[in-house]
């Protein structure tokens, strides 16, 4: 008997990624009854090197009689000074009948794919069909990700990119200098928001970036970053300007400062919440309904993305 357990490598991950399998996996597994997803566990601890917390996140989810799996990752926030992503952790994926390890996944990789296809799901409900155009906010780890995502679910021509330096977002642009799509680093975020039909945006900015005096009829906000209850990307007025989208209410609504500050201000309330990815997904709720509508999609991640993509990933490991 092969005692060995196979151990799936980011480049492996980074290598075999089609997002628009990863999506439609995603798509399927979100439309799933039976897949049970407990509250994950969040631990910030403090980290007096940094002087700031980090974060540890254990994500268990079951598909019973097929699979199961728990991610162990840890965010760093002040990691790019050592020239280290900010998550790191690796994924142990199990089988759902007799409790063996089937494959341990790097999880950089494996988190940056699901999280990007998951926005790229929910814009495929949300932004306008035509959409053409697309300003991606941060230049870390997951923002190439996000650009190759959504323009495999939009037909993008253009994607303008910002970052704290334009030297950063040039890197961006000259990374997907190959694709189909015009790439462009920008100086001021303000410079082009209002023009675009897509805004995506993953940082680790404590305050606003995205305000809602920038938001034009039409668009459709996607936002990845602010994962603490004290951090937000997007600002009271985009709240009130916007319908909002979860991908899941279970940690969408007290994960993030971006929904949760708005919830304990009364700018917003559970019911106002238009859907979470299950209900998109299993057609129980409608997204976008009209091309003026303001959408914008409040991401945390949850540990069903975590499942479907390490299943996508290890069956192509085993071809």
């Amino acid at each position: 008997m092969n005692t060995t357990i196979p151990y799936i490598t980011d480049d492996f991950i980074n290598e075999n990624c089609d997002f628009i399998g990863l999506i439609e996996a995603l798509k399927i597994g979100f439309s799933n009854a039976d897949i049970e997803v407990p509250m994950r566990h969040h631990h910030d601890f403090s980290n007096p090197k940094e002087e700031k917390d980090s974060t540890l996140l254990l994500m268990p989810a079951f598909n019973p009689g097929n699979d199961l799996g728990v991610k162990i990752a840890t965010v760093s926030p002040n990691n790019g000074i050592y020239n280290l992503p900010a998550i790191q952790g690796m994924y142990i994926y199990l089988d759902g009948h007799k409790g063996f390890i089937k494959a341990i996944l790097e999880a950089k990789s494996l988190t940056a794919k699901r999280t990007a296809a998951a926005s790229a799901l929910a814009s495929s409900f949300l932004s306008r069909k035509d959409a053409s155009s697309m300003l991606m906010i941060g230049t870390g780890a997951l923002s190439i990700n996000l650009i190759k995502a959504h323009t495999s679910v939009r037909p993008i021509k253009t994607v303008y990119v910002w970052g704290r330096t334009l030297e950063k977002s040039q890197k961006i642009c000259d990374n997907l200098k190959n694709e189909a799509f015009k790439c462009i680093a920008i100086d001021h975020i303000e410079d082009k928001i209002s023009e675009v039909a897509i805004i995506s945006s993953a940082t680790l900015s404590p305050t606003p970036l995205v305000l809602g005096k920038w938001l034009k009829k039409g668009q459709h906000v996607d936002l990845v970053g602010a994962y603490k209850k004290d951090t937000r990307e997007a600002d009271d007025e985009a709240i009130k300007k916007s319908n909002v989208f979860l991908d899941t209410y279970q940690g969408g609504l007290k994960e993030s400062g971006d929904i949760a500050i708005p919830l304990s201000k009364g700018i917003l309330s559970k019911e106002t919440i238009k859907a979470d990815l299950f209900e998109l997904c299993s057609n129980i709720k409608s997204g976008r309904t009209s091309d003026s509508e303001i959408t914008l999609f409040k991401s945390v991640g949850h540990a069903l993305e975590d499942l479907v993509a390490a299943s996508y990933f290890y069956k192509l490991f085993q071809k």
